[in-house]
C-alpha cells in the first residue's frame, strides 16, 4: 500500500459539492475521486506553458 500524507487544499464550494456528489454516485471517497481526476488531468497540464516560460516570453528585449 503507497505511503499516505495529509494534505489540506483549498477550492471553491461549487467544486467541493461537486466532488461530493460525484464521489456518492460513484460510491467512492472524495480522496479517491481527487487522485483519479489528477491522473486523468496530469497529462494535459504538462504540456501547458509554465510561469517561467510565460515570463520569458514577456521580458523586453535589449
Amino acid at each position: 500500500m503507497a505511503a499516505k500524507k495529509k494534505m489540506t487544499l483549498y477550492f471553491s464550494e461549487e467544486i467541493v459539492n461537486q466532488t461530493k456528489q460525484e464521489a456518492l454516485r460513484q460510491d467512492r471517497s472524495l480522496s479517491w475521486i481527487m487522485e483519479v481526476a489528477w491522473k486523468i488531468a496530469h497529462q494535459k497540464l504538462e504540456s501547458m506553458p509554465g510561469v517561467d516560460e510565460f515570463v520569458e516570453d514577456a521580458e523586453p528585449s535589449t
